[in-house]
């Protein structure tokens, strides 16, 4: 198993949802936490990029940190695991980030499914150090 798959399968609820993809009231205003979402977003797109550019690999101990951190940093603001669950099984929230993942690639002159224009897109997030980047390595 590959472990950034089982990071984002988690964090992006690729079959881990136990709720049925039914969010409460309390964790739909999960979605207005810009930050955490953020987050979310930034380690979607990374995935993206190392999922389809062979030339990539993540870096699995910081975005466990970092998913240790956005899920810690929404059980301060009052969300329990269930609430917190319910929002990223959620399948609109989903579509959501993978939209705004793909239209970040297109924007940066990548295309989704591209290894080529991914890995170039990967290389010069880790060049900038960016908040993408973070979660990536070159091999």
């Amino acid at each position: 198993n590959d472990p950034m798959r089982v990071i984002l399968s988690f964090v992006l609820s690729l079959g881990l949802g136990a709720s049925g993809g039914v969010a409460s009231a309390s964790a739909g205003s999960l979605a207005q936490e810009a930050d955490i979402n953020q987050g979310l977003f930034y380690m979607a797109v990374a995935d993206e990029i190392r999922k389809r550019c062979g030339h990539i690999s993540p870096r699995v101990f910081t975005a466990l940190a970092y998913m240790r951190a956005l899920k810690d940093e929404a059980q301060s603001r009052g969300y329990t695991e269930d609430e917190i669950e319910a929002y990223i099984s959620d399948k609109d929230e989903k579509r959501k980030i993978r939209g705004r993942s793909d239209d970040y690639i297109r924007s940066q002159g990548a295309m989704p499914n591209d290894e080529p224009s991914l890995c170039d897109l990967g290389r010069a997030e880790i060049a900038k150090q960016s908040p993408i980047g973070k979660f990536l390595k070159a091999k």
